[in-house]
């Protein structure tokens, strides 16, 4: 039925074909334009989503109107708001496509008796959620004692293909740095890479 995420599963899992198609039949199939809100702050998140296709970015918005973007999930990740789905409380993050995106919703009684019904997807969901703090640690570790510069590189050296996706005002937003900054840093090595070839 969701080809593109039963291909995922059983390259993942030892799962069999006939419980990974079950797992997929439960979830509801959403398209978003670009642009488009999956969440918006102050709602409930109450869907466990896996994005087949395109990028969604999870971001907080603060009073003056600027973005804080604490994520971004391309095809073949899964995104929610982590606190308002465990508690039901209102979001404090919004989570929107960057660009057309196909996902999967499943609703957390549904997802809730997957895991209660299916061990291994149990597992599998455990090991997800504890590389996801492996990473969050990390990204606070580079905003925290990272320059500008550093930031900017190990977000080039860990997600290679996002500069060609994502506006740089979102890189920006992400980094923690102003778009002048970031404009500045990418010029500069720009320059660099100009005079290496030069010589």
């Amino acid at each position: 039925m969701h080809t593109e995420f039963e291909n995922y599963l059983a390259a993942q899992t030892d799962l069999p074909a006939e419980t990974i198609r079950h797992i997929g039949s439960v979830a509801t199939l959403r398209r978003l334009a670009k642009n488009e809100a999956l969440l918006t702050a102050g709602e409930i998140c109450r869907h466990k989503v896996f994005i087949i296709s395109g990028m969604l970015r999870s971001y907080y918005l603060r009073t003056d109107g600027s973005e804080h973007i604490l994520q971004f999930s391309p095809q073949h990740t899964w995104t929610l708001d982590v606190e308002s789905y465990d508690k039901q409380t209102p979001a404090l993050v919004n989570i929107e496509a960057v660009e057309r995106s196909v996902v999967l919703l499943w609703t957390r009684p549904d997802f809730d008796k997957l895991l209660k019904d299916i061990p291994a997807l149990k597992k599998f969901s455990e090991s997800l959620i504890a590389r996801t703090i492996y990473h969050n640690r990390n990204r606070i570790l580079t905003i925290l004692s990272g320059t500008p510069e550093e930031r900017y590189a190990d977000f080039i050296n860990t997600y290679p293909d996002y500069l060609a996706r994502l506006p740089l005002r979102m890189v920006a937003a992400y980094l923690g740095i102003s778009l002048k900054t970031l404009t500045r840093i990418r010029h500069a090595k720009q320059q660099r890479e100009a005079g290496i070839m030069d010589k």
